[in-house]
């Protein structure tokens, strides 16, 4: 049985779900949900996710929101017959927390701040605020300024192996290098350059990018 995804392949926070489930080799079907008309705050959807966000998954009779959270249980639940995305060792599994954490609270934060900012408030018709704008992005060349050390040390995140952390920054990574004017923060950054060029070749994300055409 695929597992449902709801929410539009064109949000972030859907795209970590649905490359992970890729990655894990897990048949999904994608239920869309209109962000724009509302759907997610609608009586309907409130059941699914009480605080109207997207995605969600529903496996059988399983339920599970947060894509974060949803991402760690695909890559426990299928590692045996997949690659393994959250480490091997109690400090090798540590350090995949730890550093998504940071993508978490760190880097999504301002990611966030410069969507809604650059795209949402747009799109609605309202003015951006392009004080925040800086703000957000000088904070997150704060941010990468840690990334680029750290990646001078180790090839992923976490260390020399490809995980959930590298992951779960594909959205962000990918909305940075639109046209936005914020493309440099990763292309001038060796290191953070270098990463990027690799987990954005995944086949995974590939068919990720495919789905949102």
């Amino acid at each position: 049985m695929a597992v449902k995804v709801y929410g539009p392949v064109t949000a972030g926070c859907p795209q970590r779900v649905l490359v992970c489930l890729v990655e894990m080799g897990v048949d999904f079907e994608v239920v869309h949900v209109d962000l724009e008309t509302g759907d997610h705050k609608k009586p309907e959807f409130l059941p699914l996710q009480p605080f109207g966000q997207v995605p969600v998954i529903e496996d059988g009779d399983f339920r599970l929101f947060e894509s974060r959270a949803i991402v760690r249980y695909y890559a426990s639940k299928n590692a045996d017959h997949g690659p393994n995305l959250l480490g091997t060792t109690l400090e090798e599994k540590a350090l995949v927390d730890q550093w998504l954490e940071v993508e978490s609270h760190n880097f999504n934060d301002m990611i966030y701040g410069l969507v809604l900012q650059l795209e949402v408030l747009p799109r609605m018709g309202e003015p951006s605020d392009f004080k925040l704008v800086q703000k957000f992005a000088d904070n997150l060349d704060k941010v990468l300024d840690v990334y680029e050390e750290r990646l001078s040390k180790s090839k992923y995140l976490a260390g020399d192996y490809y995980t959930i952390a590298d992951m779960c920054h594909l959205p962000g990574i990918t909305f940075l290098l639109t046209d936005n004017g914020l493309g440099h923060l990763i292309r001038e950054r060796k290191n953070v350059n270098s990463w990027w060029n690799d987990i954005s070749s995944r086949p995974a994300w590939k068919r990720v990018l495919e789905l949102m055409k």
